[in-house]
């Protein structure tokens, strides 16, 4: 199973749960949300996830590190500001969301399933070998901010 560590970048994982969702949506009936609430709702949690993949982006081109995540080694500096101060993984959170609107929008409960896959795919195959890069190249700084800051909220 390690051979998915970093081999697939997020957004294409992202890309792929939103396709099985859609094709997974018909299978149940839709819940009876009328058309405005539910894109209003998800356009509101897809700016949502715009805002923090936006702002993590920003953060590091500031710190002028990789936003690579497939090559987490490549990163120069831990970058624990901005958004970074309430989640080390706000691109995930970000792609999160916009599944979450994905599901908000096609109104239905099956769609909510493949959140949770998800996570524990992002969870499994992503964040803990990028954490465990980070550890051993910023040693107890990584340690101290993974103390004070969540991996998702």
């Amino acid at each position: 199973m390690g051979s998915l560590e970093l081999k697939v970048p997020p957004p294409f994982v992202a890309l792929l749960f939103g396709f099985l969702t859609w094709l997974a949506s018909p299978l149940v009936d839709p819940a009876e949300i009328p058309f405005g609430i539910r894109v209003g709702a998800a356009i509101a949690v897809a700016c949502t996830g715009a805002v923090f993949g936006v702002s993590a982006m920003v953060w590091f081109r500031r710190a002028k590190t990789t936003m690579s995540p497939i090559k987490p080694g490549a990163a120069s500096v831990l970058v624990t500001g901005g958004v970074f101060r309430f989640t080390c993984n706000p691109m995930y959170l970000s792609l999160l969301l916009y599944l979450f609107a994905w599901a908000l929008y096609l109104s239905n409960s099956l769609a909510l399933l493949f959140l949770p896959l998800f996570v524990l795919y992002i969870n499994r195959f992503q964040i803990a070998p990028e954490e465990r890069t980070l550890s051993s190249l910023f040693g107890p700084e990584y340690a101290a901010y993974t103390g004070r800051v969540r991996r998702w909220l």
